[in-house]
């Protein structure tokens, strides 16, 4: 504990945001540089506790308050390698993870909890400024062959893990990019691209091996994955959108989600897009239907697009404004949240439905009609609520309903739990022997921390199947 008085003397300080005028004309992180001399003092808030909760808040068991006391003592070499014992990539829960472990905070109960995620990402940055990040090629190979299937958080975190076990690893990617949701889907004002291409750039020099356009199920075989390599790891990821099949759906511009972000992605990597198929929102009355994180990622895509008028609808009543009874300390508590892109600007409407869409007689969505609705799980139409709501351009940002079945899943004949995910065991294998399964496509959507812990966790799985045995952390 560096400071047995930290969390009385020092408030709870974050990084401060760029001026809402400046950051929506682009699509730079819109977080602003935090002084490592005052980080320390954050440093200093951590109790150090007994039981320390925000382990168990954390996926990944981040050994939270060690890397907390080395901040402050400015010992940030020791930090960073505390960190890498249990995280393989910092720099992305550091942006763009919503923080349980804070959640879970033991100061949090009567305070502001310690800046967990602000400490990560520093200490992260700070690594990278120094050097100290440097390729670790195994010192020997196993002579085994892995097929990692998605270039996501979970793929690249077992890739990584996997090829430091010595095996030669091959990642497969449907993408002209590595990355998977974080490289076509996060906006880059929550996460800029470089941080992945560094990371990239480090596994390449592992050793790990990249095929671009390699659409496993499509036009690469499964069968000769399962003649050439000696384990596959499935980490697609949950892509299927969750739809709305309403009167209208079939009108021009009604878009999912996943349609509408990575083509800014694209754009904002330099592609040139074709102008037919192009999703633009300037200038048009924008209605996004799904308050989460995905909802907030097109409200503030659609802000940096100039919009005409922009709406977000949530089916769920408006949360609290401080943390619920219902979700007492140290559950993730059911509380309003605002994200940057509520600050920019929009609408936000709870407890409202979309019973149809309407056109304008020329294909092209022209109105929703909508209602307010009770409480979950029934959502009762309150009647006396009716409204029409001018529109030109709707997103889908309903949440995901999990892989995508047709294809590899599908050709592997690998069982399905109850919610449509991969089904697993304990070990991560499927029902097909050597076949495992990791992240959003074995536990259905989550968050980016999960799928690194789920990464990790089925490297060594795959690790402890092929030798008998594993060194790997999980």
């Amino acid at each position: 504990m560096g400071k047995d008085t930290g969390f009385k003397e020092y408030t709870r300080e974050v990084f401060a945001r760029r001026p809402v005028s400046e950051r929506v004309n682009d699509y730079f992180e819109v977080y602003l540089p935090f002084p490592e001399e005052s980080l320390k003092l954050q440093g200093a808030r951590c109790m150090d506790c007994g039981v320390p909760f925000c382990h168990n808040g954390c996926p990944l068991n981040n050994i939270i308050p060690d890397w907390n006391d080395l901040v402050y003592r400015g010992r940030w070499r020791e930090a960073i390698r505390v960190l890498h014992a249990t995280n393989n990539f910092p720099e992305f829960t550091g942006r763009i993870c919503p923080a349980p472990c804070e959640a879970a905070c033991v100061l949090g109960i009567n305070e502001p909890p310690v800046t967990i995620k602000n400490i990560e990402r520093t200490i992260i940055d700070h690594a990278w400024r120094e050097g100290w990040i440097k390729p670790e090629p195994p010192a020997q190979r196993t002579g085994k062959r892995v097929a990692v299937i998605g270039s996501g958080p979970a793929g690249l975190a077992a890739a990584q893990q996997l090829n430091r076990a010595g095996h030669v690893v091959t990642l497969f990617e449907k993408n002209d990019r590595l990355g998977g949701l974080m490289r076509y889907g996060i906006p880059d004002f929550k996460m800029e691209k470089h941080h992945l291409d560094r990371r990239i750039g480090q596994m390449t020099q592992e050793g790990v091996q990249f095929r671009l356009n390699a659409h496993v199920g499509g036009n690469v075989a499964v069968e000769d994955l399962r003649a050439e390599y000696d384990a596959i790891l499935m980490a697609g990821g949950a892509e299927a959108s969750r739809d709305l099949p309403i009167p209208g759906r079939e009108l021009k511009g009604i878009h999912f989600a996943m349609e509408f972000l990575p083509q800014q992605n694209k754009r904002n990597a330099g592609d040139k897009l074709d102008a037919r198929f192009d999703i633009l929102a300037t200038g048009k009355r924008v209605v996004i239907i799904g308050g989460g994180d995905t909802g907030a990622d097109c409200l503030g895509t659609t802000h940096r697009h100039k919009a005409k008028s922009v709406m977000q609808f949530e089916i769920m009543p408006k949360p609290p404004d401080e943390r619920a009874a219902s979700t007492p300390w140290p559950l993730w508590p059911l509380m309003l949240r605002n994200e940057s892109s509520h600050e920019e600007g929009g609408e936000r409407v709870f407890s409202i439905a979309t019973e149809k869409f309407t056109g304008d007689g020329k294909g092209n969505v022209q109105q929703l009609h909508t209602f307010q609705v009770g409480p979950a799980p029934k959502f009762e139409k309150i009647p006396g609520t009716g409204r029409i709501i001018e529109a030109d351009l709707v997103l889908l940002a309903m949440g995901f309903m999990g892989p995508v079945r047709n294809g590899m899943i599908q050709q592997l004949g690998v069982n399905l739990d109850a919610r449509g995910n991969v089904a697993t065991g304990p070990d991560y294998m499927s029902s097909v022997p050597g076949v495992f399964a990791a992240g959003d496509m074995r536990r259905g959507q989550s968050l980016v921390v999960w799928a690194i812990a789920e990464g990790r966790k089925a490297a060594r799985a795959v690790d402890q199947w092929l030798m008998g045995a594993s060194n790997l952390a999980g």
